[in-house]
């Protein structure tokens, strides 16, 4: 599969590189583990293959050989020579086909799978592109024009249409487990959030903030007045975690995204829950986020139903795939 041209930060992923933090290595790996989880189950792979992770504007890819692909997460309006294809279905591209992306829709990062996944080496464990350490997925960096990524061979063989140059295959992945309050991110206490004054929390609650140009796969800065607390006192730094709410010495949030530092100084006032965390990393720059505190129970029963509809889902789609090879 051939870069014909390269899109803005377009990166081989995974689910992350995990067991590395005391040695100051954080996990990284997809934003979006749940959308990464149903492209993989799509086209038949476990869910922890290599998943591209695309933002628009996206690269654009010439297949060398058929393969089969899934796109999940945002839509960024893909075409294959030039027709349209959908998201959350699995697509057979045929030999010579090219894949392009042309509209920014809902959601920040799309992401594709491939029958079999990407034939690269892995580091620590991960295929996962760390960029700061410039090491892992393809060369440790975003994919760039001319750059030819080798997928693993593929025991599927579908037979085209005379007509088409392509397949969608007649199923979709639900993406919808349940949970559809949009508008909300659920968050836990963290250790320091009686740092902020009975008015910084009430702020903290009642404030819908506005994700800055400053942010990236790192953290989102948000665009909030500074939250009065009750101390400036500094802290011990001690571990941080994909999720968790930073307050800044200037009364600024940020909330750790998963290039995250392993540790930090700042006080943490919140973690949002694991369950949420697709949420929000299909959020952009000017997005507006609205808090709404929870317990431990209830988080853990929101990541209980998401992973059992995943569960569902790669069954489902296990079968579907299946029966649809058996009968062809």
């Amino acid at each position: 599969m051939k870069i014909i041209k390269a899109g803005i930060q377009d990166t081989v992923q995974d689910r992350g590189r995990f067991g590395y933090q005391h040695l100051g290595i954080n996990p990284g790996g997809v934003m979006d583990r749940f959308a990464a989880a149903i492209a993989n189950m799509l086209v038949g792979n476990d869910h922890d293959k290599p998943v591209l992770e695309l933002h628009f504007p996206a690269s654009v890819f010439w297949f060398k050989y058929p393969a089969l692909i899934g796109l999940s997460g945002a839509d960024f309006a893909a075409t294959v020579n030039g027709e349209n294809i959908p998201v959350n279905h699995p697509v057979w591209v045929g030999k010579n086909s090219l894949l392009q992306f042309h509209k920014a829709g809902k959601g920040a990062r799309a992401y594709m799978a491939v029958n079999e996944g990407f034939d690269i080496p892995a580091w620590l464990n991960s295929y996962g592109t760390h960029l700061k350490a410039r090491l892992g997925g393809y060369h440790g960096r975003a994919l760039k024009k001319e750059d030819d990524l080798v997928l693993n061979r593929s025991r599927l063989s579908i037979a085209l249409p005379s007509s088409k140059e392509f397949l969608v295959l007649p199923w979709q992945a639900d993406t919808n487990w349940g949970d559809t309050k949009e508008a909300e991110i659920l968050f836990l206490q963290g250790n320091e959030w009686d740092r902020l004054t009975e008015e910084g929390q009430e702020s903290f609650l009642m404030t819908s903030f506005v994700i800055t140009n400053q942010s990236d796969r790192m953290g989102y800065r948000l665009n909030n007045r500074p939250l009065p607390v009750m101390s400036k006192e500094e802290i011990v730094s001690s571990g941080v975690s994909f999720g968790t709410v930073q307050l800044l010495p200037d009364g600024k949030l940020i909330i750790l995204m998963v290039d995250h530092q392993t540790t930090g100084g700042y006080p943490r006032i919140a973690h949002i829950i694991s369950a949420h965390h697709s949420r929000l990393a299909q959020m952009k720059a000017g997005d507006k986020i609205h808090f709404k505190i929870t317990d431990q129970r209830t988080a853990e029963a929101l990541f209980i139903k998401q992973q059992q509809h995943l569960l569902h889902l790669q069954n489902a789609c296990t079968f579907k795939l299946e029966e649809f090879l058996q009968n062809r």
